[in-house]
């Protein structure tokens, strides 16, 4: 297996995080190609046929712009926080319904010094897809608990993350034993990775793995929103 990403990645990244403005972005554009964009798009080419053994419904899209990997560039105009980069390396393997309007369940990996992890689910989904989740859960109890906690992805994943709502949410019982998942905002996990298993040449099999342990979750979720997987 190949090697997709090396330390120089990480030190790239924290020397961004040290120097975060575009001058000096600028004076190390060939450090960025070489160590962060070109490794990622790689590893996003060749995840393609892994994913699509896993399902047809995600795509790994190895565009420069447009595709899985994110910008570098942060979006300033809302925060207060004007640093032009993100000092992180983010790839999303979007569901093929996913829009601008349409959120659809996605896995996502997240390269950062001591702060990587590979994560999937539903985040903020809209208000209908929501209650579709919660219905489902209702609808199916042993189907979710299989999915969401069952052992081989509480071993990997541990505890579902995101917001939840204060109150049971409407039409549902608030004696209901999966209560605190019915309240759930967001349906997410994430997987904690070290800077040895991500510089690895065995890191597309272990990328490779989180995903397929959290097929099932992903899978409950799509039937949940009724688009494929």
């Amino acid at each position: 297996m190949p090697h997709y990403f090396t330390p120089k990645l990480f030190a790239f990244l924290r020397d961004l995080k040290e120097n975060n403005d575009r001058e000096w972005f600028k004076a190390h554009q060939d450090l960025f190609e070489e160590h962060v964009r070109e490794p990622a798009l790689r590893f996003i080419e060749d995840f393609s046929d892994p994913l699509l053994k896993v399902s047809e419904h995600f795509t790994a899209d190895a565009r420069k712009v447009g595709g899985s990997l994110f910008r570098i560039h942060r979006d300033t105009r809302f925060s207060k926080d004007k640093t032009p980069y993100k000092t992180h390396v983010g790839i999303h393997f979007r569901h093929v319904a996913t829009r601008d309007d349409v959120h659809a369940p996605g896995f996502y990996l997240h390269l950062e010094p001591r702060g990587s992890f590979a994560a999937l689910g539903l985040w903020h989904p809209a208000t209908e897809h929501a209650y579709a989740i919660r219905e489902k859960i209702e609808e199916d109890p042993a189907g979710w608990k299989r999915a969401a906690h069952g052992t081989r992805f509480k071993d990997l994943y541990g505890a579902l993350e995101g917001e939840s709502l204060k109150r049971p949410p409407r039409g549902f019982d608030p004696e209901h034993p999966l209560l605190e998942d019915l309240k759930r905002k967001d349906f997410i996990a994430s997987a904690s990775l070290t800077q040895a298993q991500v510089t690895s040449a065995d890191f597309m099999k272990t990328y490779l793995a989180t995903v397929r342990t959290g097929s099932p979750f992903m899978e409950f979720l799509c039937r949940a929103i009724e688009v494929g997987f």
